[in-house]
């Protein structure tokens, strides 16, 4: 990079010395019109050039420009993008062609003879004005502005040993993207510099809340448990996963709550297993089964603490670790359970599990009446019968397996009593649900080499009878060409489970939603 020796100014408007009676003497249009000796534009020496010559030489030197780097800054964080990769173009290109062959030829005679004798002395560089293309350098913003903020860190709480710790507080410096663009393009305005610099405009973020606020949180508003000591391990896993991604959450007043949004991603590299899930009234394997009892949970010490809640759906099909009406479903984003801060402190909500019991408190700042209390009682309003369906395999006659339990349909309601010293004040409906019928479903085997017991097999599955099932694969278990004697009685005993030469598993029974998958139960 060679050193500037001298920046040629915007020229005023100079003296006009006259011949004869005050004529301006401009330039003669016959004098030759190439470029004085000396005269840069930025860093390419123009002198002696035509006009067409030094654009050519121009357009080379920005096209070397392509791959040189620019330092981006935001307080204490920068990248480095290259020229190209900000759309940097030449700009002004003729405009500057002209000043410089017209330098010294033009104007009034003092004008151009301090021009000749400055170009005795040193070059006269005029700038070289670039300007980033503004779509690439907003893309480029945009993809990197991650990396340029540092976001504030806000006050939060850690509750260990009892008590709470007030974590957080810091400012952070966030950039004004909108101007970006016109900041490059000011900083290249002058022309182009070694090792460019440009400071990106950034305002200060500062942080959420204050200890004087945290401190208010005291008070245990709402809390609920359920119990989850019987389900698989991937389950067990799922349910402890996404409670510690919910632990130790701060809302401040006026703040919302996405239960999907703080377990999400649901994969195996967030922690999950697969697990058993509601999908279209059957049982499916997913990554993060389970986790809609986590919700229920959380919902149950929700409304116990009386916030807001904003968004609430039930399962597709009855659960068993609440009443009915008292879950809360998640199904990607089809199914969420959100939920407002309508305090005017701070809430902390804790989640932890213990053995196989899920905890959820929210703690906050009471300021409700002591002697007020808040209990939610579940009502059944209706109620279907699941029934039973048999789908025939290719396993042999005899064999029967229990794929999905049956899940009874019913309506349901949930009523919000409060209680004042005692006395039931107020008996409000709080929500209502309605979950579908799903039949207990069993595979049946109808292989076999004879053809009489494959229809036997294929008439006792019309029938929708399990008895009637069990006794065919009984009888037809070891079926010769000849019919074997009927030894088992429908509705015998062994009909609920192993029947004399037939046998029965039990699946695991999950389940999933209508219209998407429910990492639920």
């Amino acid at each position: 990079m060679r050193k500037l020796k001298y920046l040629l100014p915007v020229l005023a408007l100079g003296v006009i010395i006259g011949i004869g009676a005050g004529t301006a003497v401009q330039a003669d249009e016959a004098e030759d019109y190439t470029i004085a000796d000396r005269v840069y534009i930025g860093e390419v020496a123009v002198g002696g050039m035509t006009e067409d010559e030094a654009r050519d030489a121009l357009e080379d030197y920005v096209a070397d420009l392509a791959d040189d780097v620019v330092t981006l800054k935001a307080g204490e964080y920068s990248v480095e993008s290259t020229v190209a990769g900000l759309g940097m173009t030449w700009a002004e290109e003729d405009e500057r062609i002209t000043e410089a062959v017209t330098l010294g030829k033009t104007g009034n005679l003092i004008d151009r003879y301090k021009i000749k004798k400055d170009l005795e002395d040193h070059d006269i560089v005029l700038p070289l004005v670039l300007t980033a293309d503004e779509t690439k350098a907003n893309e480029f913003i945009q993809a990197n502005k991650e990396a340029l903020n540092n976001e504030a860190v806000d006050y939060g709480l850690k509750r260990e040993n009892g008590g709470f710790t007030v974590t957080g507080g810091t400012a952070g410096v966030v950039l004004v993207e909108e101007e970006c663009v016109d900041a490059i393009n000011t900083y290249f305005a002058t022309g182009w510099t070694d090792a460019p610099v440009v400071e990106l405009p950034c305002q200060v973020s500062e942080p959420k809340g204050s200890p004087e606020e945290l401190a208010k949180v005291q008070d245990v508003l709402g809390s609920y448990s359920t119990d989850f000591s019987s389900s698989a391990s991937g389950r067990k896993q799922n349910v402890r996963n996404a409670t510690s991604l919910i632990d130790g959450a701060v809302l401040y007043p006026g703040e919302e709550f996405s239960v999907y949004t703080a377990i999400n991603p649901m994969n195996a590299e967030n922690g999950y297993a697969l697990a058993g899930s509601y999908e279209n009234g059957t049982t499916v394997q997913t990554y993060g089964g389970g986790v809609c009892q986590v919700s229920t949970t959380l919902y149950n010490a929700v409304i116990r603490a009386e916030l807001e809640v904003t968004e609430r759906w039930a399962h597709s099909m009855i659960v068993t670790y609440v009443p009915a009406s008292a879950d809360a479903a998640i199904a990607g984003t089809y199914k969420n359970l959100k939920f407002k801060n309508n305090y005017d402190a701070p809430i902390y909500i804790e989640g932890y599990t213990s053995g196989g019991t899920l905890t959820f408190k929210i703690y906050g700042d009471e300021t409700r009446p002591s002697n007020r209390e808040v209990s939610f009682v579940s009502e059944t309003t209706s109620t279907k019968d699941a029934g039973v369906q048999f789908k025939a395999t290719s396993a042999p006659v005899g064999t029967i397996s229990k794929v999905q339990s049956a899940h009874v349909g019913k309506t349901a309601k949930l009523y919000k009593v409060v209680t004042v010293d005692g006395k039931q004040e107020s008996k409000e409906v709080f929500n209502t649900s309605s979950y579908m019928a799903s039949p207990a479903i069993y595979e049946v085997g109808t292989a076999s080499a004879v053809p009489e017991a494959t229809a036997a097999m294929n008439a006792a599955i019309a029938s929708k009878d399990l008895a009637t099932v069990q006794a065919a694969a009984a009888q037809w278990k070891n079926a010769t060409v000849t019919p074997p004697a009927d030894t088992t009685t429908p509705g015998d005993p062994a009909a609920g489970g192993t029947t004399e030469g037939g046998t029965t598993t039990e699946g695991t029974g999950t389940t999933t939603d209508p219209a998407a998958t429910t990492p639920a139960q």
